[in-house]
């Protein structure tokens, strides 16, 4: 199947994209409003909540508009590469958990339930855009991505 076929048909088949379909597809978060869906072997994830959906792509503007230092991406890219939109999403899902449930308490990995954790933050700050974060920032820049593994021929 060529790229325009597939991503045509991506869209027609996912009107409800999860807006963490990276992490998700990685393994470093889950959501139980996600499900995944296979489409010529490569694989995606549904969003079933349009709201869950509305709230986790706020999320991730308000995250991106904060992160511009530490994730060093000054211009106004539409799209972040892989690493950076996985570091983004990763690590500012660890904050807001680290935020709301205290340094004491370790981060799960992977993150358990996107959507409890954005829901949690809504309750505990009143909205989204209070959240502190100068703190969810530390988590964003320190998050590394894992490196691809070279096979042996």
């Amino acid at each position: 199947m060529d790229q325009d076929a597939f991503r045509q048909t991506y869209r027609e088949v996912n009107e409800v994209f999860c807006a963490f379909e990276k992490s998700v597809l990685t393994n470093e978060c889950r959501c139980r409003h996600t499900e995944r869906f296979c489409i010529a072997e490569r694989e995606g994830v549904h969003c079933k909540s349009e709201q869950s959906q509305q709230r986790c792509l706020h999320w991730l503007e308000l995250l991106r508009e904060q992160a511009r230092f530490a994730l060093r991406t000054e211009e106004e890219r539409r799209l972040l590469p892989h690493g950076k939109a996985i570091r983004l999403q990763v690590g500012g899902m660890r904050g807001v958990h680290k935020v709301i449930a205290g340094d004491d308490e370790p981060v799960p990995n992977p993150i358990d339930d996107v959507d409890q954790i954005l829901t949690a933050a809504e309750q505990h700050f009143g909205t989204l855009e209070e959240v502190p974060f100068s703190a969810i920032m530390r988590e964003v820049a320190a998050f590394q991505v894992r490196k691809r593994r070279r096979r042996k021929d």
